[in-house]
């Protein structure tokens, strides 16, 4: 593969005013996989060996939000105002089917994509994320919301919310952020303190507890697969069974010994089943 993660350049969209930044690699297949990041993430908080193992057998599209570190636009405070405006994103890019993988609040950005454009999701992946108006959705404990909302955020951040507090998750993690900043060349901008704000009450509006929220599962119609850490610290493991349990042509893998981050801490292991599941 002569483009990786590391030198895919940025590039960018307009539409409906906003500038979307975002990268294309890998090749194969007719359906792309397009890629929505966690909270406070861009280009760069995705995993290399994670992109590229994916992008070995397909086309992977990762995108920033608007107002998120390069592309321009306002911010959404609202999760299904995201979803619009990465409906448009893809309109954008002429995408007439895509899969989708989202990773924590990008999971829940999926979800009200795959309700809203059921005919261009083909199949979805749920990572690290959980149902709109469950028990324990509604914002973070309070050590992960500090780490979480740090101002300048650190390794030692990242390593808090993302992997299980044991000495074998952290040193994956440790392994996790020396991949994270070897791209040298063309890197994304950090996020601002207001994107984190804004996406913050996209959080919070998502959580509030609502069980007549949990039925709208039952309407997504793409296969899905779901995939959590057996102990995940900032959206319960919990309700990514309760996901399983209501989307009608779902799966769900968990990994031992791994929090929210299940994805990067077993990257190998994750392509593989993406994978196999996207086929």
């Amino acid at each position: 593969m002569s483009v990786t993660h590391q030198t895919a350049p940025t590039q960018f969209v307009e539409a409906q005013g906003v500038r979307y930044a975002y990268r294309r690699l890998g090749a194969g297949g007719e359906v792309p996989l397009v890629m929505l990041q966690h909270f406070t993430g861009n280009l760069d908080n995705w995993d290399p060996a994670l992109v590229d193992a994916l992008a070995a057998h397909r086309e992977v599209i990762l995108v920033d939000y608007p107002g998120v570190s390069s592309s321009t636009g306002a911010h959404a405070t609202t999760v299904a105002e995201l979803a619009r405006q990465i409906i448009t994103f893809t309109i954008a890019l002429d995408l007439k089917r895509i899969d989708l993988l989202g990773f924590s609040l990008g999971g829940f950005a999926a979800q009200d994509i795959a309700l809203v454009r059921p005919d261009l999701v083909r199949r979805l992946v749920l990572a690290g994320t959980g149902p709109k108006g469950a028990p324990g959705m509604h914002g973070w404990r309070g050590d992960i919301e500090k780490h979480a909302r740090a101002e300048n955020p650190s390794g030692e951040d990242l390593l808090y919310i993302f992997f299980a507090h044991t000495e074998t998750s952290r040193a994956k993690g440790a392994e996790f952020l020396g991949r994270l900043f070897q791209r040298t060349e063309d890197r994304d901008v950090p996020s601002s303190i207001e994107s984190r704000d804004a996406q913050y009450d996209a959080v919070l509006e998502w959580g509030i507890p609502d069980h007549s929220a949990l039925q709208r599962l039952t309407g997504i119609k793409s296969p899905t697969l779901i995939i959590q850490g057996d102990n995940d610290l900032m959206i319960p493991t919990k309700g990514s069974h309760l996901m399983a349990g209501l989307i009608p042509d779902a799966r769900i893998r968990i990994y031992p010994d791994a929090a929210h981050a299940s994805l990067f801490q077993y990257p190998t292991e994750v392509a593989k089943d993406v994978n196999e599941f996207l086929g």
